[in-house]
């Protein structure tokens, strides 16, 4: 019997959308035993909560998130807010019985998201964070394939997220569409909003980072508040560029920047191990690059794999082979993964202990920026 599942979600904006989506899909396509139901949305601005919830077919609005917390009708909280939000909200769901699932990150700093992990654990509640590249399915299948042993030893792992939409001086922090530069509001700058997709990916495709070193560089050194229209000192960071070790004795690159003009959203990475290669694109999602050592010399070389089959990750649910989906669908086999283990009592991953993780190697690659020091994580063994 198919039970319901009545969401709450806190904000109306990009990730808002993208999570609302994937609700109302992930049951038309995946049989998980539950049916999400669009219950309420919670937002300061009432206008355009009223509107993203007349779009989405959300039931009800509500101003303060408090308020939806405090419904009875309500099963689970999505947050979809600036990070300096999310530790409030989540703990306060938390204690109030709902499953909890949070946008990346968990939040601005170890210190802000531990007493997060304590509350959802103590509380008993489901939970997640959205680190919907996982759930990419190439990226699903170069985890399948790391796992069956097909790279061998692991020597490197390289990554990187590029952008380029904050070069002008003349783009604001704070406000609505800006916080992601705002210190305040963000914690950090493309460690924590861009990095973070690549360190979440690395730890779960290649095991826990045991130190690293780190530079990080702020380009635009003031930049006009959204809000008052005063200039302020940028407090986050543009670029970081990070060198890591592995508990496994890999050796990681990671760089990410919102100053690479050309670059709207280049995630790439890369896995070199003993006996091959693994390389994923975000331009080109649906195919993983694999180089097999073992094939004969004349045979060798990069093998481009087009991840459409039935027998590919969440593939069967959907299209028949040869027909792509996109980034949206990250979201609904997020989803469809969350409801799976409300039904199996497996939880699906990451939950908020997980991205604890990533978080602390977050501080890690700031601490180090700033003092140009290696940090031992003690992930090593």
């Amino acid at each position: 019997m198919t039970k319901t599942l009545n969401v709450g979600m806190v904000g109306y904006g990009f990730m808002a959308r993208a999570h609302s989506n994937a609700w109302v899909k992930a049951p038309h396509f995946f049989d998980t035993g539950y049916k999400p139901v669009l219950k309420a949305v919670a937002a300061r601005n009432t206008g355009k909560a009223t509107a993203f919830a007349q779009q989405w077919g959300y039931e009800a609005v509500e101003s303060d998130w408090r308020r939806l917390v405090e419904r009875p009708d309500i099963d689970a909280i999505d947050i979809c807010v600036p990070n300096d939000l999310h530790a409030e909200i989540a703990i306060a769901a938390a204690k109030a019985g709902k499953m909890v699932l949070c946008e990346k990150p968990l939040a601005r700093t170890e210190a802000e998201a531990l007493p997060m992990v304590e509350a959802v654990e103590a509380a008993g509640v489901p939970n997640m964070v959205w680190y919907n590249y996982r759930r990419v399915p190439a990226v699903t299948l170069v985890k399948r394939m790391i796992d069956q042993g097909l790279l061998g030893h692991i020597y490197h792992y390289r990554a990187k997220f590029l952008q380029d939409w904050t070069i002008s001086p003349d783009v604001p922090q704070g406000g609505a569409a800006t916080w992601r530069l705002d210190v305040e509001a963000a914690g950090s700058g493309v460690t924590g909003d861009l990095l973070a997709h690549c360190l979440d990916t690395a730890i779960w495709l290649n095991g826990s980072i045991a130190s690293l070193t780190a530079m990080t560089e702020t380009f635009v050194k003031e930049r006009k508040d959204a809000v008052t229209g005063a200039m302020r000192p940028v407090g986050i960071d543009d670029a970081s560029a990070v060198l890591t070790r592995f508990a496994n004795g890999s050796l990681g690159t990671f760089e990410s920047t919102r100053y690479a003009r050309g670059h709207k959203a280049a995630y790439t990475l890369e896995i070199n191990g003993e006996n091959g290669s693994l390389a994923w694109d975000l331009h080109d999602l649906n195919r993983v690059s694999w180089f097999d050592h073992r094939t004969p010399g004349q045979l060798r070389g990069w093998t481009s794999i087009l991840v459409t089959d039935g027998e590919h990750p969440y593939l069967g649910k959907w299209w028949v082979p040869g027909l792509i989906i996109g980034y949206e669908h990250s979201f609904v086999h997020q989803v469809a993964d969350f409801l799976d283990g409300l039904a199996s009592g497996k939880p699906a991953a990451p939950t908020f202990r997980d991205a604890l993780e990533t978080t602390r190697v977050c501080d890690a690659i700031i601490a180090s920026g700033k003092s140009g020091a290696w940090v031992d994580l003690g992930a090593a063994g």
